[in-house]
């Protein structure tokens, strides 16, 4: 029964997880739920050793009927990850609880200017190219990977609004450009935890499974319905998360 609950999780997880991240939401409270006295490192872990199929799948799909930009990409993914592994190292030393207050506010923000913004990410029309362009994207890479790797909570969705926002992509073309840099991330955090025994394998199988199969369904969505369609669940998605954290953060 454990096992049928979090694959249910993993497969919705990486539904939301390939249309615009986010998957986390759900997965990771699954799992804290499932799971009481399970050490929190091992549960996060178990979660990327999912999470990380799902985005991997989801890159693929979309980069054979997507133009990805694999120029600034490259430079961002290598950044990401290495961003990733030094926030992991990072959150061993310094407790990352003061971000729980500050995030439900800053994805508040997000949230608005995208609202307020009704043209924002709708036209794929990149902004920089050449040197400018990669610097930029490694910058971001840099900054979300190590956010990934320190905290965690929204680094899709932070990918994708600052690829419309800063780089000018539509939501098609950012979230596709996001998941492979989550890619990194998550194998990076995967690593990391994994070196230190925080890592379930026996349930790694069938919760990858059903994150590769939540994550071809979402992606074929996205392809289907466009920019507009991921531009409707990245709102619903940063929503939620705003729900989720400033619960976490103030009432809990």
């Amino acid at each position: 029964m454990e096992l049928l609950i979090i694959s249910l999780a993993s497969l919705l997880a990486g539904l939301v997880d390939s249309i615009v991240g986010g998957g986390g939401l759900i997965l990771v409270p699954a799992l804290f739920a499932t799971f009481p006295s399970a050490h929190p490192a091992t549960l996060f872990g178990t979660n990327k050793s999912a999470s990380v199929w799902g985005t991997a799948i989801a890159t693929v799909q979309y980069s054979r009927r997507v133009q990805m930009r694999w120029a600034a990409l490259m430079p961002a993914t290598v950044a990401g990850f290495a961003g990733a592994f030094a926030g992991a190292w990072v959150v061993t030393v310094i407790d990352p609880g003061f971000l729980r207050k500050l995030l439900p506010l800053i994805l508040l923000a997000v949230l608005v200017y995208t609202l307020a913004r009704k043209e924002l990410g709708r036209t794929h029309a990149p902004r920089f190219a050449g040197h400018r362009e990669k610097g930029l994207a490694a910058l971001i890479g840099l900054v979300i990977g190590f956010y990934d790797g320190f905290f965690g909570p929204g680094t899709g969705s932070f990918l994708v609004f600052l690829f419309v926002r800063l780089l000018g992509y539509d939501f098609l073309n950012a979230s596709a450009s996001a998941k492979l840099v989550n890619t990194a991330t998550n194998l990076a955090a995967l690593i990391l935890f994994a070196a230190k025994g925080h890592v379930w394998w026996h349930f790694m199988v069938a919760m990858a499974l059903a994150n590769v199969a939540g994550s071809l369904l979402g992606t074929r969505l996205a392809l289907k319905h466009g920019a507009g369609f991921v531009r409707g669940v990245f709102i619903v998605v940063v929503s939620a998360l705003i729900l989720k954290t400033g619960y976490d953060a103030f009432l809990r």
